[in-house]
């Protein structure tokens, strides 16, 4: 998820990875995960008056764009970054990832495998559900399980694939030992997998009174609407410092930065680069930037004309011109993509050469396809920053490569569950996650969010190879080969990968920088007071 030069302006946590927990090729024996994650870093509104010392109490309001009325507090079916923060606050995961995308300890405290890496024994923290009753390792089989339910899609359920949920059984109260299909070098991926949530055993009503082992217990919910949760003084990681935490929806960009700016709300996720530039150090709020932690692209499905052939694929990856895509969409907040996800990450294929744009070879190679005049529909919705401008900017680029692109306004609501199955092409944009989560989520054929419909047989069993090898070098190159052919014939054009912003009231604290979404410290609601 290479090496990437020293002067490298993104943080430290996006950088080259280190061993990933318990999961390289070395130090492969015991490792016992003892202690807590480490705190978020107070950052947004220091210089905002009142001291840094955490302080308890209040009410924060928090916005984000929501999913509508279909939303639920299933943590095993969050897909939005709005339900994934609402899992956060009332769930735990047995791991979850950095800011350096390596698997840090949350329900575990420590993994050790054999020497085969086809059995891993999983000891679990004392930690205890709202209910009081304590998290045992019948309750972490349980969810896995319900995760792996052949008849349901949850998010992780490709990620757990790996594990032979049969045979995987309960030690003790506190320890599981996992049962592997096949030898599995990154098992603590699996663990962090996004989805990945505990429940307790027999739960499967979560919209009424969930009950979770998170840092906030439920109060309310109104789906398409809000959520509340209050402390929970009895967790693990220790009470959160907020009373209460609200999560209200709010769609529209503008509504959000406008409830931030009338004192309606204290956080806003996701503000667009303009907005950023409006407010930042101008003294009504705080602009925080989590540095090129979104990928930005289109997909194109793979299974169905005209991008079932693999040279109309290829042309629309040379029509994008990345830098203007970059410039005009993000305002120059982030850097250009490669049609790969993860930049900078462990596995990132750095070494293969920077796709530019080609109007004649791609021409050609649309001519060869007998796709000259080609009419296209590219779905995209405000529902994220930059979607709609690099549509508009991508239409004008293909119009000169002779190709027609017409571009379809989807609804907010429903926009991401549209777009799996339905179109042929749209926007897309994917949070941090390690290049090996990316592929077992987006790019295997049982993959429940697989938006380009990539579906080969041999590339899974690249995958499983790659799972499977214990070298790491040697699984580098494994990896390394499955980037090479997603390069050259894969479904993502990712063209870009852009700072994630977010907004602050002045009062807020501990809200942490280094933090890309979908890690560990984002939307770390437990760790944030107000001043």
């Amino acid at each position: 998820m290479n090496d990437v030069p020293v002067n490298d302006p993104r943080p430290t946590g996006l950088r080259r990875r280190g061993l990933l927990a318990a999961g390289g090729a070395a130090g492969l024996g015991a490792l016992a995960l003892t202690g807590c994650a480490g705190s978020a870093t107070p950052a947004a509104g220091a210089d905002a008056g009142g001291e840094g010392k955490p302080r308890r109490g209040g009410r924060l309001r928090a916005a984000f764009a929501g999913g509508g009325a279909s939303e639920t507090l299933d943590p095993h079916r969050a897909n939005l970054f709005a339900d994934a923060a609402r899992a956060k606050a009332l769930f735990d995961k047995l791991a979850d990832y950095g800011a350096d995308l390596s698997a840090r300890p949350r329900l575990a405290s420590a993994w050790r495998p054999n020497k085969g890496l086809d059995r891993w024994r999983v000891t679990l923290r004392k930690a205890a559900f709202h209910d009081g009753s304590p998290v045992t390792a019948d309750d972490v089989l349980y969810s896995y399980r319900r995760i792996a339910d052949p008849a349901e899609e949850f998010r992780a359920k490709a990620s757990l694939e790996p594990i032979d949920l049969k045979a995987s059984r309960a030690l003790d109260e506190r320890t599981v030992e996992f049962v592997l299909k096949r030898p599995t070098a990154e098992f603590p991926n699996v663990l962090a997998a996004f989805g990945a949530y505990i429940v307790p055993k027999g739960a499967d009503d979560f919209d009424k009174k969930p009950v979770g082992s998170g840092p906030f217990r439920f109060v309310s919910f109104a789906p398409g609407k809000s959520a509340v949760v209050k402390r929970n003084d009895a967790y693990w990681d220790g009470a959160p410092y907020l009373d209460e935490l609200e999560f209200v929806v709010a769609n529209e960009e503008s509504a959000r930065v406008n409830a931030l700016l009338g004192g309606q709300i204290e956080y806003a996720h996701e503000l667009n680069p303009a907005t950023a530039r409006a407010h930042e150090k101008k003294g009504q709020i705080e602009i925080v930037r989590l540095r090129n932690s979104a990928m930005q692209g289109f997909v194109m499905k793979t299974d169905r004309p005209p991008f079932d052939d693999r040279r109309v694929r290829e042309a629309f990856f040379l029509i994008a011109d990345r830098k203007e895509l970059v410039d005009g969409a993000l305002s120059g907040a982030g850097e250009i993509g490669n049609d790969l996800f993860g930049k900078g990450y462990e596995y990132y294929a750095g070494d293969l050469p920077q796709r530019e744009q080609d109007l004649g070879r791609a021409r050609k190679l649309l001519k060869e396809a007998g796709a000259q005049k080609l009419e296209v529909t590219l779905d995209t919705s405000p529902v994220a920053a930059g979607f709609t401008e690099a549509a508009a900017i991508f239409r004008d680029q293909a119009a000169r490569a002779g190709v027609t692109v017409k571009i379809k306004t989807g609804s907010k609501d429903s926009y991401w569950s549209d777009i799996l199955d339905s179109g042929t092409f749209a926007s897309y944009r994917s949070g941090a996650m390690p290049i090996e989560s990316h592929i077992s989520q987006r790019l295997l054929i049982d993959s429940t969010t697989n938006a380009t419909h990539w579906k080969h047989r041999d590339f899974d069993a690249l995958y499983q190879q790659a799972q499977s090898t214990k070298d790491k070098k040697d699984r580098a190159a494994v990896y390394a080969r499955m980037q090479r052919r997603l390069h050259a014939e894969g479904g993502f054009l990712i063209w870009g990968f852009a700072d994630w912003i977010l907004g602050t009231a002045r009062t807020v604290r501990g809200v942490e920088e280094k933090a890309p979404a979908n890690s560990l410290d984002w939307a770390r609601f437990d760790k944030v007071w107000l001043a």
